[in-house]
């Protein structure tokens, strides 16, 4: 399928009314697709593979903005910290820690969301509360000088129970005011990330203010 430019547009405009920013998700689609809205103006693309993501950054416009939105492991963290422009799925203190020192090295400042579990799936990844609580408490405290917390992410069920996914996504949004009311030395903490191609809509009425979308716009992967 080639991309869906009018749905792009449409999607874009929809969003733009909500002060939402859209993750175009480009994983497994060939570069000249990504061109393609590049060209349309869309700047954040989302990449869930670290050597997919590290090919493409090579091959593609310097002033993309790449977002890696997989399960990310802490001995790949050194391939895209010189030049990730956020990390989602922060689900770990360890996994900080790692973002933290590589960005050390290459002199950068990385922003990071957590990614909190919220779906009723066991093969979703994420923080509960409690480890929420203790990670928020660990980075207001100072220690970790080149990472910046910009906020939370979560993944609802996949599920045809709409009533379902807006529980989740409310709870994740409650959980969220709470953390900023909570850790307000954590200023930068203004994103709340969650809804895809098939919740998005229940998303950004929950409160999202970031999604990540790629099938509607680029067809559905092999």
């Amino acid at each position: 399928m080639a991309v869906a430019i009018e749905t792009y547009q449409n999607i874009l405009q929809e969003l733009n009314a909500r002060h939402t920013r859209l993750i175009a998700v480009s994983k497994t689609k060939p570069g000249e697709d990504i061109l393609q809205l590049y060209q349309l103006g869309q700047k954040d693309f989302g990449e869930n593979y670290v050597q997919e993501l590290v090919d493409k950054a090579t091959k593609l416009p310097t002033d993309i903005q790449w977002h890696f939105i997989g399960h990310l492991q802490k001995n790949k963290v050194k391939y895209i910290a010189p030049f990730v422009y956020l990390i989602h799925g922060v689900d770990s203190l360890s996994l900080l820690a790692e973002i933290n020192k590589q960005a050390q090295k290459c002199n950068r400042v990385i922003d990071c969301l957590l990614q909190i579990y919220i779906a009723k799936e066991e093969t979703k990844f994420g923080l509960n509360a409690e480890e929420l609580i203790e990670i928020l408490s660990t980075v207001q405290s100072g220690i970790f000088s080149n990472i910046r917390l910009k906020g939370l992410m979560g993944m609802a069920s996949f599920t045809e129970n709409q009533s379902q996914i807006e529980s989740e996504f409310q709870y994740l949004k409650h959980l969220f005011e709470s953390c900023k009311k909570k850790y307000q030395k954590l200023s930068d903490f203004t994103i709340l990330s969650m809804g895809m191609s098939n919740d998005y809509k229940i998303a950004i009425a929950c409160g999202s203010n970031m999604v990540r979308i790629g099938s509607l716009l680029f067809g559905k992967r092999a």
